[in-house]
């Protein structure tokens, strides 16, 4: 089966609540209630939002209230009615709407011309599943990586739903099922002739497609992100929808990789905070690659961590631009940096009006 449909990203703090219950318990809540085909709660390990607060799994006073990003996909049909929901939960924080092509089960699938020179595949597994011997992520990114795509990267989530049941990680618990997601970016004609091998590993896998630019990869500028109508004065420029666009730079790296001796990835962090971007997240995975580099993640007698770490920053154009500049200066090296456009809402809480929310979720 194969169908246009939405993803719907949102981004806060993991102590963020809605009366008496946490934020990310209410959204999962809701997605399971809902019978989202399948959502993921990520939990960030470094970031700052539009106070430009820093919270930090690096320093004990700054890890308590660290960024969460949580992902639900849909058909776009079944997700207007979840965006309401989502959008009627009185909160802070950001919200991005992201068209993908969903697919699941054997179809055969021709790549959308759009997706044919950038690609991102998104692949929705179980923390614990498996292929033979080995966990189901470590198959997937040793095929990935063997058929030359760009970069790939696994991230596991501590809550989520699959076909509308909901799977969250417990602390004792073996959490076979809860979710994880394998994000790969590539060339999409490379993706496309790896969709059926990734379907012969997993019959019953659940991918996503979006569209992509790679703006660099290892030190190498191949291009720049586009440039859209200026966002001064307003509206927001927008999408064909009516949308107010922004860009979302994503910065894939390990967490080993370093710029002038410190960490890459803090160091992005930094620098994008002080030059008053609206924000930046970085979520830390256990495996994945990322150019020519062999698959790696965290091994025993390792003296310094090598796993993936993903760094987004959300902002209007103007904004993205500056920091790319910061980006291309500190990847001078190494890192896989993408650029996409996206639909984004600050949610109600953070000041937006009712109107702009209605307005945002009638795009659908």
């Amino acid at each position: 089966m194969s169908a246009d449909c939405v993803k719907l990203t949102t981004w806060f703090g993991e102590r963020d609540r809605t009366g008496r219950r946490l934020l990310a318990d209410e959204l999962l809540g809701i997605y399971a209630e809902q019978q989202v085909t399948a959502s993921v709660l990520l939990r960030g390990v470094e970031g700052f939002g539009r106070h430009h607060r820093l919270r930090t799994d690096r320093l004990l006073t700054l890890s308590e209230d660290l960024p969460v990003v949580s992902v639900a996909v849909d058909r776009r049909e079944r997700m207007q009615a979840l965006l309401q929901r989502v959008l009627a939960v009185k909160r802070r924080g950001l919200v991005t709407l992201e068209r993908a092509l969903l697919l699941r089960g054997g179809a055969e699938t021709t790549l959308p011309t759009e997706l044919r020179q950038g690609c991102k595949l998104t692949v929705y597994v179980g923390r614990h599943e498996r292929v033979g011997r080995r966990p189901a992520y470590v198959a997937i990114t040793e095929l990935l990586h063997s058929r030359g795509i760009a970069g790939a990267s696994v991230l596991l989530g501590v809550d989520g739903t699959r076909a509308g049941e909901r799977l969250r990680a417990g602390f004792l618990a073996r959490n076979l099922d809860v979710p994880a997601v394998v994000v790969a970016v590539g060339d999409g004609d490379r993706i496309a002739r790896v969709l059926p091998e990734l379907r012969r590993l997993l019959p019953d896998l659940l991918i996503t497609l979006e569209r992509v630019q790679i703006c660099k990869r290892d030190g190498a500028l191949l291009s720049t992100p586009p440039q859209l109508p200026s966002s001064s004065p307003q509206p927001l420029p927008a999408d064909g929808r009516g949308a107010a666009l922004h860009q979302k730079l994503t910065v894939y790296a390990s967490q080993s990789a370093t710029h002038r001796g410190r960490p890459l990835s803090v160091e992005i962090v930094r620098r994008l905070r002080a030059s008053q971007a609206a924000g930046a997240t970085s979520l830390r995975g256990v495996w994945g690659f990322h150019g020519d580099h062999a698959p790696h993640g965290d091994r025993l007698l390792q003296l310094r961590r090598h796993v993936p770490v993903l760094t987004i920053a959300i902002d209007v154009p103007e904004q993205t631009a500056r920091s790319f500049q910061i980006v291309d200066e500190l990847t001078e090296k190494e890192g896989l940096v993408t650029c996409e456009t996206v639909p984004a809402l600050h949610a109600p809480g953070s000041g937006e009006s009712p109107a702009a929310a209605q307005e945002f979720a009638s795009l659908m």
